[in-house]
């Protein structure tokens, strides 16, 4: 077989595994558009890499693994462009297949013992915005 005809099929293989997995993930379950779970988070500044550490290094890998999982990620304030108020510094995003999927998430033994972990590092322990909205 020359080069060419092995890049070529090569190049094919790899669109039929990126093909036949949408086309599963379709079948299981996507049924509508994602929902995206949005947390505004005044992390401690002394506490900064250790909420980035464990979301990295923890939080984010376990949360690829369970199903519905689409993105996660966490944002650093640059600046404000326009508006007010202020917002915080950090905001956390969660991207899902579904609600039913989430809870199922954060219902996990992995979520109850990884969110903990970032949130000892917020200032606002108790009372800070968390914000769910549907893709339409």
């Amino acid at each position: 077989m020359n080069r060419r005809k092995w890049v070529t099929s090569l190049f094919a293989a790899v669109a039929g595994v990126k093909l036949a997995s949408a086309q599963t993930k379709t079948a299981q379950g996507m049924k509508g558009k994602p929902i995206q779970l949005f947390v505004e988070m005044d992390v401690d500044p002394a506490r900064e890499k250790e909420m980035l550490s464990v979301f990295h290094n923890r939080f984010q890998p376990e949360a690829k693994k369970h199903p519905g999982y689409i993105d996660v990620k966490v944002l650093k304030l640059r600046q404000m462009v326009q508006g007010s108020p202020q917002p915080l510094k950090y905001r956390f995003e969660l991207i899902m297949e579904s609600e039913e999927l989430r809870q199922k998430w954060i219902n996990s033994p992995e979520h109850k013992r990884l969110w903990p972990q970032i949130e000892a590092t917020f200032r606002n322990k108790s009372d800070y915005p968390v914000v769910l909205y549907d893709e339409v």
